[in-house]
C-alpha cells in the first residue's frame, strides 16, 4: 500500500496518558498497574497487549445509579499499549484533573483512570428545581477523564468568563468548586422558536470550567 494514502489518518505518537486521535476517538496510553475504567463497548481498536474485565466494585455503582436515572456501565482495562475509544461518533473531550473534582452527566462518561475516586452524587445547590438531573457522576483525583459530546462542545472557563448560564439539557460536565445555582427567566418570548425549554438556566460562578455540547435533548441527557 501506498504510505501516502493514509498519512492523514496514521496515529501520531502520544505525547500524554490521555489524547484524542481526530474529534470522535480518545487514545489511551496504557501502562501496566495503571488501569483505566471505560463505557463498556467503547473498545474499537488497541496496539499491543490489553485486556478487559467487568468490574464487580464498577458494576455496584451502576446499580446504584440506575437508582438515581444515572448508571454508567463500566469495564476495567489493563496491560501495556494503546487503546482507542469511541462512542458512536460523538465527539470526546479529553480532560486532565489536578487534584480536582468532575461532576459529569452519565450517558457522556466514556473513560477514566481507576484510581480515581467516582461515584454517583447529588447535585447541591439546585434541589428547589425538581427533575432538573439532581444526580451526577462525580470523578475526583489526579489523573484523566475523556467525556463525550453530541458534536463539537464548548469548554467554557468560568474564571475568565465571569457568571455563565447553561442549558441543562446541554449540560456535559463542570467543576464542581463552581457555585451552582438556578435561574427562570420565563417570559412570553420564550414560547418562540423551539419551545419554552430556555426558560430555565444553570449559573456557574467561581474558579473552574464548564463542558457544554450542541444538543439539547433531555432523553439523551437522562440515558433514555
Amino acid at each position: 500500500m501506498d504510505q501516502r494514502m493514509i498519512a492523514g489518518y496514521a496515529p501520531a505518537a502520544p505525547t500524554a496518558r490521555m489524547g484524542n486521535h481526530g474529534p470522535t476517538i480518545a487514545r489511551v496510553a496504557m501502562q501496566s498497574g495503571n488501569d483505566l475504567f471505560a463505557r463498556t463497548g467503547s473498545m474499537i481498536a488497541y496496539e499491543g497487549f490489553i485486556q478487559y474485565e467487568s468490574n464487580p466494585a464498577a458494576f455496584g455503582q451502576a446499580i446504584a445509579g440506575r437508582l438515581s436515572g444515572e448508571s454508567v456501565p463500566l469495564m476495567k482495562c489493563f496491560g501495556d499499549g494503546l487503546l482507542y475509544l469511541a462512542d458512536y461518533g460523538a465527539n470526546v473531550v479529553c480532560l486532565p484533573l489536578d487534584n480536582d473534582n468532575l461532576s459529569v452527566n452519565a450517558t457522556n462518561v466514556l473513560a477514566f483512570d481507576a484510581h480515581l475516586e467516582w461515584g454517583v452524587q447529588r447535585v447541591r445547590g439546585i434541589a428547589k428545581f425538581a427533575g432538573q438531573g439532581l444526580f451526577n457522576i462525580g470523578i475526583s483525583g489526579t489523573g484523566w477523564v475523556a467525556v463525550t459530546s453530541r458534536g463539537m462542545p464548548v469548554v467554557v472557563d468560568c474564571g475568565q468568563a465571569g457568571e455563565t448560564f447553561v442549558d441543562p439539557d446541554a449540560l456535559v460536565a463542570w467543576s464542581t468548586g463552581l457555585e451552582v445555582s438556578g435561574k427562570r427567566s420565563f417570559k412570553a418570548s420564550s414560547l418562540l422558536g423551539r419551545g419554552s425549554g430556555e426558560a430555565y438556566q444553570l449559573a456557574f460562578s467561581g474558579q473552574g470550567f464548564v463542558v457544554v455540547q450542541p444538543s439539547e435533548d433531555s432523553t439523551e441527557r437522562l440515558g433514555q
